[in-house]
């Protein structure tokens, strides 16, 4: 095998983090050490960000006490000193009106459990409120006992598939605090609570009663009003909404999964001189194991054997395999591209660089700061104005001589008409509409919880390898000697690399068969190690591999040549020599390509206002050239090189530190970390899972001009969502009023909720009309 790739240091590990639940010692100062635990609770029953800030907040104020709620993972991570035991932070999260279960307790769990929950109830909701929202708004079909048979279909629904409203609202009134929750629970309560009035005390449950269709506005007691379509539209849309988001937040914990997978799974172990396939898990430190080609390395280790190219891309993102030998480190889950290695482990289990890397995914989710609903924070200012005007209403009629029935039938009617049936359709609506748009143009959104992000970004970070570049070699150049056809030189070396197993070998024969078609046939093949091959090709003795391979067989380059070489390599690509018959021929370039459509990608980025910066493992020859032929101007801030996956992490988080939004564009196992840190993650789906799965965004198109797209697109949704918002609450305020006075009739608030129901669908079916930049 060929080895004509750049001479590299050993692989680096990545720092030791503490495990979840390990002790760990910190100087508190030069003569005080305090013993601190780590420790992850999974917690329930949170409905939106506030849920995790205020659990957070309680678990702050306990002595000694850093604590991280994640509203999207559903965990708490807590660093306590040895003086706050465990049932401590269970106590202040369920004083707090929620659920905590301590790490050795939740194995058992089923993670599904409450999105199954979730549907069921939209299921229930749904077939149990079609035929009271049609009965209640077709007067014609108002059969003699209709509205007994309503109030029958409403009491589950409100009760059953609403409970999870009605205990979010008191936990929120526990501690002072107003959300989408309160305004649901207290809307529906309200409207149930007359409608029962009307219905047992009133004229409402008289045979024969209907609503006619009439929109005219007279004053009455309320005594002949149900309003039960309102109830059971507003709890089913609502749970719509939050089963849409739920189903988003439970992919969180795939990025982790997908990484831990990445390993492998079992090993062959040298035992007494025997090999012995075992599960990785027996794999002890010390032990030695034998990694055959195409193989992954079972875990980290130090080669005592063998020479061979690994692909350590997942780690450094660099696109040429890194030769190694004895002495060399390995990581686990690199795969083995070469011959015969026989490792010593260095490291297992949670020690290894793979485990490592799982761990930097699952801090940096949870140190993601979450974006808060925008209809929590509406209805924080919305709920306690409604609960004063209703309160005013009735102070006022009461003081103006009116009969109590009457202000109470007023009061109510504001709460009632202040419960926006659409509120539930302004999120999941232009979210569905915006990401069905979106994979239709190979964009795949998440969640509702990231769009925010877009509008706000400023910046984009851009993984090199397989992003910005192709992530595969390829022969892009051929420079011959004088008197020497380019066919020719093409036909021999390709022929003879064709028998080498190397990624460069490889991109060199592709190219030859390409080029001149079917390739001859190798004799007395050889393969020098670190340095290249040799064999006979139409009765030439050929040479393919490094300018020291030529000079061992006293064929040096000529000057021309050589100079070529010298100035590839300057550049950071890999330079190939070719000789055959005593004599050298030819020099091959062979580098990362980069995608033809990237220059016109970053330059739509800069319209957007965002500024790119170009980030790889390769070195800063590489990067230098690849930036340039993108339109992005070497610089310190702008091209950063020679970096790994920590690294990655931490220039992210630096540039969070300096006030920037950060998106982060990349497609390997070495960007999940960094990708699950960045205020917007975009994984191009042409790369491993678990850069996907620790996404915000997944791009299924390799074309990086799909990053702009899902950024133009994610911010025309978030717009959609907030005109949505808008609307949702614009006509139920506006007849508040109504209300007010006394002057509302059920057909009224039924035409606010449709009128606004309708606004909000035809105003999500506008994304529809979304152009991605390659139309």
């Amino acid at each position: 095998m060929s080895d004509t790739s750049p001479a590299h240091g050993p692989v680096t590990a990545l720092p030791r983090v503490a495990a979840t639940g390990t002790v760990a010692e910190s100087d508190a100062d030069s003569t005080v050490t305090e013993t601190v635990t780590e420790i992850e609770l999974a917690v329930g029953g949170m409905t939106c960000a506030s849920c995790a800030n205020r659990i957070e907040r309680k678990l702050n104020k306990l002595d000694g006490v850093s604590a991280t709620v994640n509203y999207a993972t559903e965990k708490a991570r807590i660093s306590a000193p040895g003086g706050v035991g465990l049932e401590t932070l269970l106590g202040t999260v369920e004083a707090a009106g929620y659920t905590a279960t301590p790490p050795s307790a939740g194995t058992d769990e089923d993670p599904e459990r409450d999105l199954r929950d979730l549907r069921n109830r939209l299921i229930g909701a749904a077939v149990l409120s079609v035929p009271v929202v049609v009965l209640a708004m077709t007067p014609a079909w108002q059969f003699v006992g209709w509205q007994w048979v309503s109030l029958l279909l409403t009491l589950p629904v409100w009760g059953w598939a609403g409970a999870p409203f009605h205990r979010a609202a008191w936990t929120n009134l526990r501690h002072g605090a107003a959300t989408m929750d309160t305004l649901v629970s207290m809307g529906t309560t309200a409207a149930l609570a007359w409608s029962l009035y009307a219905l047992f005390l009133g004229t409402a449950g008289m045979p024969g009663m209907v609503h006619p269709f009439e929109l005219t506005i007279s004053r009455t007691d309320g005594s002949g009003n149900i309003y039960l379509e309102v109830v059971a539209a507003v709890v089913t849309f609502v749970l719509a909404g939050r089963y849409v988001e739920l189903r988003s937040r439970r992919r969180a914990g795939a990025a982790l999964r997908a990484l831990l997978q990445m390993g492998a799974k079992d090993v062959t172990v040298l035992r007494d001189g025997a090999e012995v396939r075992v599960a990785v898990d027996e794999l002890a430190v010390g032990e030695e194991f034998v990694v055959r080609p195409g193989e992954k390395v079972a875990t980290d280790g130090e080669v005592v054997d063998g020479r061979s190219a690994v692909d350590v891309s997942m780690l450094t993102g660099e696109s040429v395999p890194v030769e190694v030998r004895a002495g060399d480190a390995v990581v686990g889950g690199c795969v083995n591209s070469g011959g015969r290695l026989v490792v010593r482990a260095t490291r297992v289990g949670s020690d290894t660089a793979l485990a490592q890397m799982a761990r930097l995914v699952e801090e940096a989710q949870n140190g993601k700061a979450e974006v808060q609903r925008l209809a929590d924070r509406i209805s924080a200012v919305f709920v306690p104005f409604v609960a004063v005007i209703a309160a005013a209403t009735l102070l006022v009629w009461i003081l103006t001589g009116a009969l109590a029935s009457t202000a109470f039938t007023a009061a109510v009617a504001v709460l009632i008409i202040a419960c926006p049936c659409a509120l539930g359709l302004a999120t999941p609506t232009a979210l569905l509409v915006g990401t069905g748009r979106g994979a239709q143009t190979g964009i795949l959104i998440k969640g509702p919880e990231i769009l925010e992000s877009t509008r706000r970004v400023d910046t984009v970070v851009l993984d090199k390898t397989g992003t910005v570049t192709t992530g595969t070699m390829a022969l892009t150049g051929v420079h011959t000697a004088d008197g020497t056809d380019e066919a020719t030189v093409l036909r021999l070396a390709g022929a003879l690399e064709s028998a080498s197993e190397h990624p460069v070998a490889a991109a060199i024969a592709g190219a030859a068969t390409e080029r001149v078609g079917d390739l001859p046939a190798v004799t007395d093949f050889t393969n020098h190690e670190g340095l290249g091959v040799q064999g006979v090709v139409d009765g030439h003795a050929v040479l393919v591999g490094r300018p020291r391979l030529l000079e061992q067989w006293s064929v040096p380059l000529p000057d021309d040549l050589a100079a070529v070489a010298a100035d590839e390599a300057a550049r950071g690509r890999t330079t190939v020599a070719v000789a055959w018959d005593g004599a050298a021929r030819a020099v091959f370039v062979v580098a990362d390509t980069v995608k033809p459509t990237s220059a016109e990608a970053i330059a739509e980025f800069r319209r957007l206002g965002l500024r790119p910066v170009l980030l790889t493992g390769d070195n800063r020859a590489v990067a230098e050239t690849v930036a340039r032929e993108v339109g992005i101007e070497p610089g310190p801030d702008t091209v950063l090189a020679d970096v790994l996956p920590a690294d990655k992490l931490a220039v992210v988080e630096r540039l969070q530190e300096q006030g920037r939004v950060v998106a982060m564009v990349g497609d390997g196992v070495n960007d999940a970390a960094a990708l699950a840190r960045a205020d917007l993650g975009l994984a191009m789906g042409t790369g491993t899972d678990v850069a996907i799965e620790a996404s915000d965004i997944t791009l299924v198109r390799g074309d990086l001009r799909a990053a702009a797209d899902a950024v133009r697109l994610s911010r025309r949704t978030l717009g959609t969502i907030r005109g949505n918002l808008f609307w949702a609450f614009a006509y139920n305020t506006a007849a508040i009023p109504l209300a007010a006075f006394g002057l509302l009739n059920p057909m009224i608030a039924g035409a606010a909720m449709a009128f606004s129901s309708v606004c909000v669908v035809l105003n999500s079916l506008r994304l529809r009309r979304f152009r991605p930049l390659a139309d």
